[in-house]
């Protein structure tokens, strides 16, 4: 082996960081974001997509209905360089409904960011989120924002990190104030404050301190506050849990951040600390062994497909993850579950719409492939052998609905529509066994929305949702199935892949098929 190449490598990989940020919807994830890739300089200003019709929207929120719905409704990927880093940042979809695409997204990054707000604490889609992160055991750290909004007080988030989440925490920086007194952040590493300056908060000024006693901090906040961070202070020093970079990489202790990304305040502090924290990429598991970044053969996956990102070229983007080696423009490789060689000739990085044809990307990078039709969620890519990673998950949805197409003269778009965004993974496609119809399953209703719109914007077709009154799907292995077993308040379909699917319309159904059927399994999630 070249011990260029690998000095390379290993270089490369020391400066990555690939995270995704995770939160309930309103959290301010959009805005921290932005924060953050205005610090790389990746953009000018906030909200901006390098000065074009969207610069009211974040450069993460594409597609029109988000624009229109101020929500996140599709995972997408920014790179920028801060400090010698190079950063990748997966924006997920902050919409319960599209938990499922976050959750695979999930499996790209390698430690993940929670942003929490002050004033609602740990809420629902924060918990689901956290625990996949936690089955993972990925790193985690919070930043709890909204600072200057009055909200919870630290000790009480703290509480209720460990009474809900089960996780213990250490904060790295503590307020000086909170809502309307907010007057500063105390960085507990770094013995510095961050202090507002002027009434609108607009200025930030950074000054070394000996520690929190420092009369400096009492000068620029006044007795009571400097007081208070005294008290606080000197608690978590006797009570609270120290800092343990172990536990930390483990996802057993997360650190905290405290800030409000909306003023652009305590961010800075934040990424500085995180890049010096966080994990490099890691090693990753596929099927026949631990793969080093570091190993010389090139190999990804693929965790997410996006058709239209370009609405006027109608592509398909296959997002990769790269895991190890080096990726070069053009370089032949193994599609192993298609069992032949491919040329990757138009890979592209992105700040959420804007590309960049790439030449060369390391292990933790996400590139995008064109995609003629020939990848799929979980497709594993590898140079010189068959490298198989851990197939992603594929979850079970909830809600149902029968789909035709309203103009049976739009077939062929209504097909094309049907198959390229179920292949993004965030529908399910069924057909029934008697009558050949197309039911589809997903998560939440916002899904089914904008589905409808999405055919409609980019497809032209109008489609009709049946609403069906099923509630579970599970899929059923056994080698003799009997569909005449699941007609009552049930129905038998297949998956894209032929698997046979039970829908249910209540738990009482699914309890009876399945004392009807003994030797069936019954799986959440696909076989």
């Amino acid at each position: 082996m070249s011990k260029p190449l690998t000095e390379e490598l290993q270089r490369e990989v020391d400066k990555r960081r690939t995270f995704a940020i995770i939160s309930h919807p309103d959290a301010g994830k959009t805005t921290l974001t932005e924060k953050l890739l205005l610090f790389g300089g990746a953009i000018r200003e906030a909200g901006s997509v390098k000065a074009r019709k969207a610069s009211r929207h974040a450069t993460s929120d594409w597609m029109e209905i988000e624009k229109q719905r101020g929500i996140s409704v599709t995972s997408s990927v920014m790179q920028f360089d801060y400090s010698g880093h190079r950063i990748n940042i997966l924006d997920t979809p902050g919409h319960q409904d599209f938990s499922e695409d976050t959750y695979r997204t999930l499996t790209a990054a390698d430690s993940a960011v929670m942003l929490i707000d002050v004033a609602k604490g740990v809420e629902a889609q924060t918990i689901k989120l956290f625990q996949v992160c936690s089955r993972r055991g990925i790193p985690i750290f919070t930043f709890i924002n909204k600072l200057d909004r009055e909200g919870q007080s630290p000790f009480d988030l703290m509480e209720e990190l460990e009474r809900v989440l089960g996780i213990r925490s250490v904060p790295m920086n503590w307020p000086i104030g909170m809502g309307r007194e907010l007057c500063g952040v105390y960085d507990r590493l770094k013995n510095q404050v961050e202090l507002f300056q002027g009434n609108d908060h607009s200025k930030i000024e950074v000054r070394k301190v000996a520690d929190y006693r420092d009369p400096i901090i009492r000068e620029m906040a006044g007795d009571y506050l400097a007081d208070q961070l005294i008290n606080d202070l000197e608690l978590l020093d006797v009570a609270g849990d120290p800092f343990d970079l172990e536990k930390i990489g483990n996802g057993e202790l997360t650190p905290i951040f405290f800030g409000s990304a909306v003023n652009n305040f305590g961010v800075q502090t934040f990424l500085e600390n995180f890049l010096e924290l966080a994990p490099k990429p890691t090693t990753r598991v596929s099927v026949s062994g631990p793969v080093e970044p570091t190993n010389e053969k090139f190999t990804g996956y693929v965790f997410k497909i996006q058709a239209n990102m370009n609405p006027a070229h109608r592509d398909r983007i296959a997002f990769l993850r790269i895991v190890s080696g080096r990726f070069d423009r053009g370089m032949s490789v193994r599609h192993v579950r298609a069992g032949k060689e491919i040329k990757l000739s138009q890979p592209q990085q992105f700040l959420a719409q804007d590309r960049d044809i790439v030449e060369s990307a390391y292990p933790g990078d996400i590139i995008g492939l064109f995609d003629p039709g020939i990848f799929r969620i979980g497709d594993s890519l590898s140079q010189g052998g068959e490298i198989v990673f851990d197939e992603l998950p594929t979850f079970s949805p909830e809600l149902f609905a029968k789909v035709t197409a309203k103009n049976a003269l739009k077939h062929k778009q209504y097909q094309k529509g049907i198959d390229q965004l179920t292949e993004e993974g965030t529908i399910q496609v069924f057909r029934t066994t008697s009558f050949d119809d197309t039911i589809l399953g997903v998560v939440g209703q916002l899904q089914f929305e904008v589905f409808e719109y999405r055919m409609r914007a980019e497809y032209g077709v109008e489609i009709q949702l049946q609403r069906m009154p099923y509630q579970f799907a599970r899929w059923i292995v056994d080698e003799k199935i009997d569909p005449s077993k699941y007609r009552i308040n049930s129905t038998l379909v297949k998956d894209k892949k032929d698997n046979y699917v039970a829908l249910f319309e209540s738990e009482y159904a699914m309890r009876t098929a399945m004392e009807k059927n003994p030797t069936s399994k019954f799986l959440e999630m696909a076989p």
